[in-house]
């Protein structure tokens, strides 16, 4: 039965990308099809094989390393600050945000990160159908961030058409900064967190391809790097560690008001409807969640934990999922919370055409015209990546 509803969920799903095409003649659907197989392939092995296990186990023990680390910079500056068993969200989740990011410095400094994106962006492009600049910037999105991956393509952004811009900015909102996977994974089960990276990476691409379907000339397909400003060590070092504090500032400031109104909100509901907003839009999404392998008992619920991501955005969401996490079956865990990790919601067209139109107005002002067709599609990758995981689950 599982299957059937896996089948159901991708052809809903392209189709409503099929639908939103920009140019439905122009769809290579063989990279498509070759993309969902990857997926598929990918997912088996990292949650259902010794080898997946033993590399997502890894990867999990080496943030939760980075975190004590963190912790060692955090305690010296905050400790005492909270009671004797507890673990205030700001420090033990947002903090270690700050230490990470001035590893990713680190690495940019030294151009490991560089020679890594490029090296995967290559591979990718000779299996997604599109150039080198798109596959370079999926991965480099993954790493540095929505905003920041722009800059690495500074010199490039007056010369690209909409439709080109259209991938890269889709890119951009359909994964996470690696900068806060540390935190995603004090929220959600590291082995979900990995998957949903990985996967979202071809699932941009599908849904892409098909919204926005073209050929990249090789000519037009010229890959240039904008190099950062010559910095000394400690320069740049100060630069990325005050960069993370800015990001966990945002996302703390972002929360307190998400939150509260989402609170706010909820209860204005309850007393002139009788149910919550979050309720209400539970049973809106319940047939998304339904298609993306979610047994009916439990649809509405998870379909109101979907449209929390969609509205506000994923930390709120992860919060919401982890107070209700005892009442979801471990299958349903696992779609929403790959469901949950990527950037796709309303407040990223605003961070997105904020980062372009920084760099380059005009082409500022194009993402901002096709944002939501831009959220659109980013939330459309998020559903799929959970109809794959669904299916080895």
């Amino acid at each position: 039965m599982k299957y059937l509803i896996a089948l159901l969920g991708l052809a809903i799903v392209l189709g409503l990308a099929w639908v939103a095409s920009s140019d439905r003649k122009k769809i290579k659907f063989k990279p498509v099809a070759l993309m969902i197989v990857i997926q598929i392939a990918l997912t088996f092995l990292l949650l259902n094989t010794k080898f997946g296990l033993i590399l997502i186990t890894a990867i999990a023990d080496g943030f939760g390393k980075l975190l004590e680390y963190a912790n060692e910079g955090i305690m010296f500056v905050f400790g005492g600050l909270a009671n004797d068993g507890q673990a205030p969200f700001f420090l033990n989740v947002l903090l270690p945000i700050v230490f990470i990011s001035a590893l990713i410095g680190i690495f940019q400094y030294f151009k490991i990160l560089p020679f890594v994106m490029k090296g995967i962006g290559f591979v990718l492009s000779k299996v997604n159908g599109m150039g080198k600049l798109e596959s370079y910037n999926a991965v480099a999105s993954a790493i540095v961030g929505q905003s920041e991956v722009f800059i690495t393509v500074k010199k490039q952004l007056g010369q690209l058409t909409s439709q080109r811009l259209y991938t890269l900015c889709a890119s951009a909102m359909s994964t996470v900064s690696m900068s806060i996977v540390g935190a995603y994974m004090t929220m959600i089960e590291p082995k979900y967190v990995v998957t949903a990276i990985v996967i979202n990476l071809f699932g941009g691409f599908i849904i892409a391809s098909i919204i926005n379907p073209y050929t990249v000339s090789d000519e037009e397909d010229i890959l240039v790097i904008q190099e950062e400003e010559k910095q000394s060590f400690f320069e740049m070092l100060g630069e990325y560690i005050m960069d993370g504090f800015k990001v966990a500032i945002i996302v703390g400031a972002m929360l307190i008001g998400f939150v509260a109104l989402i609170a706010a909100v909820n209860n204005i509901f309850d007393m002139v409807f009788g149910i919550t907003f979050q309720g209400i839009l539970g049973y809106i999404f319940a047939p998304f969640a339904f298609i993306m392998g979610v047994p009916m008992n439990e649809a509405v619920a998870a379909g109101g934990i979907m449209a929390t991501k969609l509205v506000t955005n994923e930390f709120v969401a992860m919060m919401d999922l982890a107070n209700v996490a005892d009442t979801f079956s471990e299958r349903t865990l696992g779609i929403i919370s790959v469901f949950l990790v990527s950037f796709a919601n309303f407040s990223s067209i605003g961070i997105i055409a904020g980062a372009v139109k920084g760099l380059h107005e005009k082409q500022g002002n194009v993402v901002a015209r096709f944002g939501l067709k831009l959220l659109y599609g980013a939330t459309l990758v998020s559903i799929l990546s959970a109809i794959i995981v669904s299916i080895v689950l």
